[in-house]
């Protein structure tokens, strides 16, 4: 079936993918959200895992668990966009993968991080459709969002909620004592299972993927933004991995610091370094242990995952400045991100 699409302001935009056309009038939710729930839902797909839980009674054999969330299709033959924590954090035994369709498939993890919270995993299918991508950076407050996904587990797969962008580059703290930075809030309900799904403006394209609500209250929820995703998923394509510039150093946020070791580090924000790595971009540059980085280039540093997004801008060759709070003063350092000798 082609479907034909049309949103309606300013000048339309075609989508395809049924035998039929639907125009949008932005002024008429009812239809925005029917028109999206037509063209997305066949992209977004529940996730279930069993897993290993570690027994923390002496003796006691470790037990499995299952756990189930969303995610994304984001290329025909079986490339799916999910969080880190809903494949337990690269720790699932298996994953499985149950289509709008009624189909399932298993599949395999390629790539996670458990800092950034994304993972993207290959169901053993083909001839899928995957989901428009949009541009977060463009995103406002007070923009439609559409939330796709499975909240309380599968039986309720392909649910949508929708509401509003309710506000821009958040910065929560997650379970572990991880900070993420730079999220969408949005006031479409989210909740568990939905983690990893959609989260879609007014066009039905991809401006988020769910990760987070804050416990005990409605309304506030969180995404990390597509363009975060964007240049991990064309290289998880194209050559089967991401990776980063690593800076070969050890650091925590500075709450997480100051939590485990009681020490107070003269700043308010930035990342502890924790150790350093022998003959890495960290050493070379002149990084010790005990700074604390405050900025990349003219980006200030709040946490790790801010740290983690900002390297993402760089490659090997590049050089720019990094800025460290030591001994009770801002030091800059030119540095530059070579491969490691």
């Amino acid at each position: 079936l082609l479907t034909n699409v049309f949103y309606s302001k300013n000048s339309p935009v075609k989508y395809t993918g049924g035998s039929e056309t639907i125009n949008i009038s932005t002024s008429d939710d009812m239809n925005v959200e029917k028109a999206v729930a037509k063209k997305s839902l066949p992209s977004v797909v529940g996730i279930s895992t069993l897993s290993l839980q570690e027994s923390m009674i002496p003796f006691e054999k470790d037990r499995q668990v299952m756990g189930t969330g969303s995610g994304v299709i984001i290329k025909e033959d079986g490339y799916i966009l999910t969080n880190s924590h809903v494949v337990s954090d690269g720790k699932a035994q298996s994953i499985k993968v149950l289509f709008d369709d009624g189909e399932s498939s298993e599949a395999e993890l390629l790539w996670n991080d458990s800092i950034l919270d994304l993972a993207i995993i290959k169901a053993h299918r083909t001839g899928l459709t995957p989901i428009t991508l949009g541009d977060s950076d463009l995103v406002e407050v007070g923009d439609k969002a559409i939330a796709i996904g499975n909240p309380l587990g599968l039986e309720l797969q392909s649910t949508l909620t929708s509401g509003y962008i309710s506000g821009k580059n958040r910065n929560i703290k997650i379970t572990g004592g991880i900070e993420m930075s730079g999220l969408l809030q949005t006031d479409a309900s989210i909740n568990p299972g939905n983690s990893g799904g959609a989260l879609l403006n007014a066009k039905g394209e991809l401006i988020g993927i769910n990760t987070a609500k804050i416990q005990g209250t409605d309304g506030i929820g969180f995404a990390i933004p597509i363009n975060t995703a964007k240049p991990i998923v064309d290289s998880v394509i194209k050559t089967g991995n991401y990776e980063s510039i690593q800076l070969g150093l050890a650091a925590a946020d500075i709450a997480s610091f100051q939590a485990m070791t009681g020490q107070e580090v003269g700043v308010e924000k930035g990342v502890v370094i924790t150790n350093i790595e022998p003959d890495s971009i960290a050493e070379q540059t002149g990084l010790e242990t005990g700074d604390v980085i405050t900025k990349l280039g003219k980006t200030p540093i709040d946490n790790m995952g801010n740290l983690k997004k900002e390297l993402m801008k760089y490659t090997v060759g590049d050089e720019t400045e990094i800025t460290v709070y030591r001994a009770g003063k801002e030091k800059t350092m030119k540095i530059i991100f070579a491969k490691k000798r």
